[in-house]
């Protein structure tokens, strides 16, 4: 068996023009453009190439893009000074603040601080626990863009068995919970799970995001399973070069799998094209509008 690849990218280039298509009608009824901020604190690289590809999405989908570039100097009281302004400003609709943070910065203390509203990354504890008990909340980008991959491509998802491997905030529980809601029988698994590749090897739906390169290999899957792999690895392949891979070991699953996303080109490109639904989606709750169609 040769898996289908998902096409991560084709998927996410299409959620944004969905994005952009919707924006006129919010500025429209609300008189204005759905604005999201930015907050990056530093001079980490990757965490800089991060926010110019999010604020230029945001200028591309037709929203207000606001950048708060802070040296790496900032104190985190400072920086709650900026969220708790950003809270207040009525042209922002969603608040994003760039993790990692600088040591000495506590980033729950940060994330506290953001307005659940405008909270477009999912990460307050208040749409945590909405998420949590079935309730309407904003969802972490990268979870949801999951979500959205597994059901363009098997549709509905009643009583599969899925496994996630990886326990984190940001992926593994809100993934577990986005599954639950569509009546999956869901399996939280980690690195530390006994026998971990029996556990995968139920499982219809497996995604990984534990952090550990090639870690899930071809004989630890469900002959036909869907495999969405979340996990980003630089890895060396020697004289001086590096690649990058994901927590899935691509060449051996593609052999067993029905269908796989590929490491770049699979989840990565979801995450952006999911912030600016949620922004959008932030907006129009913010103006008192119905939610917007089709995201």
């Amino acid at each position: 068996m040769t898996a289908e690849i998902i096409d991560g990218k084709a998927f996410a280039e299409g959620l944004r023009a969905r994005v952009a298509d919707a924006v006129p009608a919010f500025v429209a009824a609300a008189g204005r453009k759905p604005g999201l901020a930015v907050a990056l604190v530093g001079e980490d690289a990757a965490s800089q190439v991060y926010v110019r590809s999010k604020a230029k999405a945001t200028v591309e989908a037709g929203m207000e893009s606001f950048e708060h570039r802070l040296p790496a100097a900032t104190g985190q009281n400072e920086l709650i000074a900026l969220v708790e302004r950003l809270n207040e400003d009525e042209s922002v609709d969603g608040i994003l603040v760039q993790l990692p943070l600088p040591r000495g910065v506590d980033e729950k203390a940060v994330i506290a601080t953001i307005d659940p509203a405008k909270d477009v990354d999912g990460f307050h504890i208040a749409n945590a626990g909405r998420l949590a008990v079935g309730e309407d909340a904003l969802v972490p980008c990268t979870p949801l863009g999951c979500l959205m991959l597994l059901k363009d491509r098997l549709g509905d998802l009643t009583g599969l068995d899925a496994v996630v491997i990886g326990r984190s905030n940001i992926v593994g529980k809100p993934m577990a919970q986005l599954l639950l809601q569509e009546s999956c029988t869901v399996t939280i698994a980690h690195s530390r799970t006994r026998d971990l590749p029996e556990v995968v090897r139920r499982a219809d739906i497996v995604v990984a995001a534990v952090g550990r390169p090639q870690m899930i290999r071809g004989d630890w899957l469900k002959p036909g399973a869907t495999v969405i792999d979340v996990g980003i690895n630089r890895i060396d392949i020697g004289e001086g070069k590096t690649r990058l891979v994901g927590d899935v070991d691509f060449d051996t699953a593609a052999e067993v799998a029905g269908a796989i996303t590929p490491v770049p080109g699979g989840v990565g490109p979801m995450t952006i094209a999911v912030l600016l639904r949620n922004t959008l989606v932030a907006a129009h709750a913010r103006a008192g509008l119905p939610a917007p169609a089709g995201l």
